[in-house]
């Protein structure tokens, strides 16, 4: 079967009719049609059903065309890159992002960058997780940060800085005075959580769950970027990641959580391509500021890592 033929079959899928389909593809109404009994007769199976002039993708037609969205996808990436290649050789940055480092180091490591290459073109947005890894494994962004990414095969990637989840609060609220946050402390607060469908939100239930401690939230959030501003503004206490910690736009007490939640920032890209030039320069800015001590004095440390692949890249690349 083609990449042709693949491309037919999905013109049809789309259209309905092959005369639609042919003025897609540049072919005539009799052509598409004698395209698509070859190769029904090749593959021994109708791919479709003929009702009212129309054509409607039999059970097996359906599972065809998904199986091979993502060729197109990747094509469709691939001649992205070759108009950026042939339109601008001054170089060219594809980044998707999470909120906790998109809303706060990602932003300061491309004003950097800018600064010194005010030729370079970004294409940014920030998202959510599993929104930054599709965009990645399709050929939309070259490279994705986020935290506490799992195993993913196909995914190249690259620890940036590793430390534990913490809790913050206004400078002047009771709980500003204790050393270490846990569970049981936090009882008699407003707690602003994150949601269950995320990583972060589930690591923090399982806290409670191990200190036996109810878990009563009184508002939920997807980020943890909107739990610290809430919490910055005295809706209550949050457990937050610290790079999310780092972004506060005014003055909050952050302090560690326990039972200690590992948190890591990675970024990654697609295994079968090498990062570009200007995507290695802002993982270099971006490291380097991580490295600036930013956090109030008692919050736990934030570790870079900066060697190019550490252990964890290879479990996670290699899984």
């Amino acid at each position: 079967m083609t990449l042709r033929q693949l491309e037919i079959l999905r013109a049809v899928i789309r259209h309905q009719t092959t005369m639609a389909a042919g003025r897609l593809l540049g072919m005539s109404q009799p052509a598409v049609s004698n395209a698509v009994k070859q190769l029904e007769a090749q593959l021994g199976f109708p791919l479709f059903e003929r009702i009212n002039n129309r054509l409607f993708p039999t059970e097996a037609a359906r599972l065809i065309h998904a199986e091979s969205e993502p060729l197109f996808a990747q094509h469709a990436a691939l001649e992205a890159r070759l108009q950026e290649l042939r339109q601008d050789k001054t170089g060219r940055l594809r980044l998707l992002a999470t909120p906790p480092l998109g809303h706060g180091a990602i932003p300061q490591a491309l004003a950097r960058m800018l600064g010194r290459q005010p030729r370079l073109r970004i294409t940014f947005d920030v998202r959510r997780l599993d929104e930054v890894v599709e965009g990645v494994e399709s050929g939309l962004a070259e490279l994705g940060v986020g935290v506490s990414l799992e195993a993913r095969p196909g995914l190249s990637v690259r620890p940036l800085a590793e430390s534990r989840m913490v809790c913050v609060c206004t400078p002047d609220h009771p709980l500003a005075r204790e050393p270490v946050a846990r569970p049981a402390l936090l009882r008699p607060w407003p707690f602003i959580a994150l949601e269950a469908g995320t990583r972060m939100g589930q690591a923090i239930r399982q806290a409670f769950a191990e200190a036996r401690e109810p878990f009563q939230p009184t508002v939920e959030v997807r980020y943890a970027d909107t739990a610290r501003a809430l919490a910055e503004s005295g809706v209550g206490v949050a457990v937050v990641d610290p790079f999310s910690a780092r972004n506060r736009r005014q003055p909050l007490t952050v302090l560690p959580f326990e039972p200690a939640i590992p948190v890591t920032a990675s970024a990654f890209w697609a295994s079968r391509l090498p990062l570009s030039r200007p995507a290695e320069t802002l993982l270099r800015e971006i490291r380097s500021l991580l490295e600036q001590p930013e956090m109030p004095a008692g919050a736990p440390p934030l570790r870079p890592i900066s060697s190019p692949l550490h252990p964890m890249a290879r479990n996670l690349r290699e899984a």
